[in-house]
C-alpha cells in the first residue's frame, strides 16, 4: 500500500473532535485534574518517537491515529498478541445515544467515537482488504416498567436537539417490528437507530494491519522490565528485547497499567471485573432477517453475529475477599435465562461456546483515565476504560494525538 502517512478520515468528524478538545480544558474524568498544562519538550530534543504499551483496541486505535502524522516514529509493544484480554472478550456494543450521558466529556467522547466509526470502518476495510463486521441496525432497549418512561421521552428530546435520534416505542409497535420479543413484563422499548455494534477482534487486527502499512512497528511477546526515569521525564524502557528509547510513552495496557505505573512510583489503581458471555446458534435469524438490531434489557445483550448465531452477555463479577474472580456459572446461566425470557425462541438454540474476560476498572475514580501520568511530562495514560474500551477507542486515540501534537489539524 506504500506510505500512508497523509491525513485521512472525515473532516466533519475531525471538527467534532476539535470541538470536544477545545471545549474541555482537561481530558480526565475526576474532580482532581490528572492532566497538567501541555508538555513542552526540551528545545534540543524534538519529538520523534512514540512508544505505546498495550495492543488491545485502545492501543491499536492510538497507533493507527498517530500513524497518520507525518514523520512520527511509532512502536507498539505488548506481552501478548493483539486483541487479547478485555478486547478479545468484548461484545462490541456501542451505546451512545441510548446512554444517559448528555453533556461534558462523557457524551462528547461517545458521540465523537460513534461518528468516527462510520468513516473508520470503511477506511480500514479499504486499506487492509479485511472485513470488519459492523451492525448499523441500531440498539433496542427493552423496558420492564413505566416508571422511567418520562425520562426516556425527555432524553429523546435532548437527543433531537443534538441531532441524534431516539425513539420510544409502545408495546404494540415493539410486537409489530420485533415479533421475536415476547414478554408480558415489557411495557415499552427505546430504539436508537444511530448506535452500533462491531466485532472488537476484527477491528483491532485491522487497526494493527493498517498501522503497519503506515510504518508502525509492532513487537509482541515483549515485557517491560524496568523504567529508568529522571525528574519529570522518562527516556527509555528496559524490556525483554532490550532498551527502547523514545520521546513519548503511552500506557494503554488495561489491567497491566497498574504494574507499569507502580514502577514509576505513581501507581494508577485499576482493578479487574470479570465478564462472561456465550455464543448460541439458532440456525436462522430471530424475527425479521432484514432487521437485526442489538437487543438489550436488564443489562443483558443479545447481539446478532451471523447466520442465526448470537452473542449473549455479559455478567459483571467483582473480586472476592482474596482478590480472586472465579467465573460464576450460575450468573452466566441467569444471563442466558434472561435472554430467553426476552426472546423465547432462543430456548431452541445450541450453545457453541462460552468465554470470559477481565475488564479494567479504575478504583475510586471514574473511567476512563486519559492524560499525563502525575509527575511526568512525557508519559500519557490511556487506560481504565472498564466496559467502554471499544466504544471510546477512537476518541481516546484522538485525545492522545492532540496531547502529543497540539494544534495539529
Amino acid at each position: 500500500m506504500g506510505d500512508r502517512r497523509q491525513e485521512t478520515g472525515d473532516r466533519r468528524t475531525r471538527g467534532n473532535f476539535n470541538y470536544w478538545l477545545r471545549s474541555s480544558r482537561l481530558l480526565t474524568f475526576d474532580s482532581a485534574p490528572l492532566l497538567s498544562p501541555s508538555p513542552h519538550l526540551p528545545d534540543e530534543k524534538p519529538m520523534s518517537h512514540v512508544v505505546i504499551i498495550g495492543c488491545g483496541i485502545v492501543g491499536a486505535a492510538i497507533a493507527y491515529e498517530l500513524s497518520q502524522v507525518k514523520d512520527l516514529k511509532i512502536t507498539v509493544i505488548d506481552k501478548q498478541p493483539p486483541a487479547q484480554a478485555s478486547t478479545g472478550a468484548a461484545l462490541g456494543v456501542l451505546m451512545g445515544a441510548i446512554s444517559h450521558k448528555i453533556k461534558g466529556n462523557a457524551w462528547r467522547m461517545r458521540s465523537s467515537s460513534i461518528q468516527r466509526y462510520e468513516t473508520l470502518i470503511p477506511e480500514l476495510e479499504a486499506i487492509t482488504n479485511r472485513k470488519i463486521p459492523f451492525n448499523r441496525q441500531g440498539i433496542l432497549s427493552l423496558c420492564l416498567s413505566e416508571e422511567k418512561k418520562a425520562d426516556w421521552q425527555k432524553l429523546a428530546e435532548i437527543r433531537f436537539s443534538q441531532n441524534w435520534k431516539l425513539e420510544v416505542w409502545d408495546a404494540a409497535k415493539l410486537k409489530a417490528v420485533c415479533p421475536q420479543v415476547s414478554n408480558d413484563k415489557i411495557s415499552y422499548a427505546v430504539y436508537s437507530p444511530q448506535d452500533r455494534q462491531l466485532n472488537p477482534t476484527a477491528l483491532t487486527l485491522a487497526l494493527v494491519d493498517a498501522a503497519q502499512r503506515n510504518g508502525v512497528t509492532f513487537k509482541f511477546g515483549v515485557t517491560v522490565n524496568k523504567t529508568p526515569t529522571s525528574t519529570n521525564w522518562c527516556n527509555e524502557l528496559e524490556t525483554t528485547e532490550g532498551k527502547i528509547t523514545a520521546d513519548w510513552f503511552v500506557i494503554a495496557a488495561g489491567l497491566g497499567s497498574s504494574l507499569l505505573t507502580a514502577q514509576l512510583n505513581q501507581m494508577i489503581d485499576i482493578r479487574p471485573v470479570l465478564g462472561q458471555a456465550l455464543q448460541v446458534s439458532l440456525g436462522h435469524p430471530l424475527g425479521d432477517r432484514n432487521f437485526q438490531p442489538v437487543i438489550t434489557g436488564d443489562d443483558v445483550h443479545i447481539v446478532p453475529v451471523d447466520n442465526g448465531d448470537y452473542w449473549i452477555g455479559a455478567t459483571v463479577e467483582f473480586p472476592n475477599d482474596r482478590d480472586e474472580i472465579p467465573p460464576d456459572e450460575e450468573l452466566l446461566k441467569k444471563v442466558l435465562t434472561q435472554a430467553i425470557a426476552f426472546c423465547p425462541e432462543l430456548a431452541q438454540a445450541t450453545i457453541n461456546h462460552t468465554w470470559s474476560g477481565l475488564r479494567p476498572r479504575p478504583e475510586k475514580r471514574p473511567a476512563p483515565i486519559i492524560g499525563k501520568l502525575p509527575g511526568f511530562d512525557n508519559i500519557l495514560l490511556a487506560t481504565g476504560h472498564y466496559r467502554n474500551g471499544v466504544l471510546l477507542a477512537p476518541a481516546t486515540a484522538y485525545a492522545i494525538r492532540e496531547m502529543i501534537i497540539p494544534n495539529d489539524s
